[in-house]
């Protein structure tokens, strides 16, 4: 799979990032996360309505390589889960950005966006790991 790094996603250290779409986020992990884990077999994302925080667990998702703990890259309410995810977590592998998507939030503070990576500075992060 060629890694992309969409340029409408902010991205974390922990390799999440956020979409905005109007007055809520999209939150997934990375064509590169995808890549590091291989196989993803399994994928635990918390119920709609819960709260979560930036830089805080809100789930995990288990490869056959490790179980990683997925980090929100922005704190606010779950307005939607991908549930599709949940049932066939290659979704994920397919298409991380699009139908692999795991998180809708309203977010707390929409600042917080701002302080995340933009796609050139994540590149550089990631093609220099």
């Amino acid at each position: 799979m060629a890694l992309s790094f969409p340029d409408d996603c902010r991205y974390a250290d922990s390799h999440e990032y956020a979409r905005p779409e109007g007055e809520r986020v999209r939150v997934g992990i990375s064509a590169f996360a995808v890549d590091q884990l291989g196989d993803i077999v399994f994928v635990e994302l918390p119920e709609v309505g819960a709260t979560i925080q930036q830089g805080a667990s809100f789930g995990s998702v288990e490869s056959v390589k490790a179980v990683e703990d997925l980090m929100a890259p922005v704190s606010g309410v779950v307005e939607a889960r991908n549930d599709a995810v949940l049932a066939s977590p290659e979704e994920l592998q397919n298409d991380p950005y699009g139908e692999g998507w795991l998180l809708q939030v309203r977010p707390a503070d929409p600042a917080e966006i701002v302080g995340l990576m933009d796609a050139a500075a994540y590149r550089a992060k990631v093609q220099g790991a």
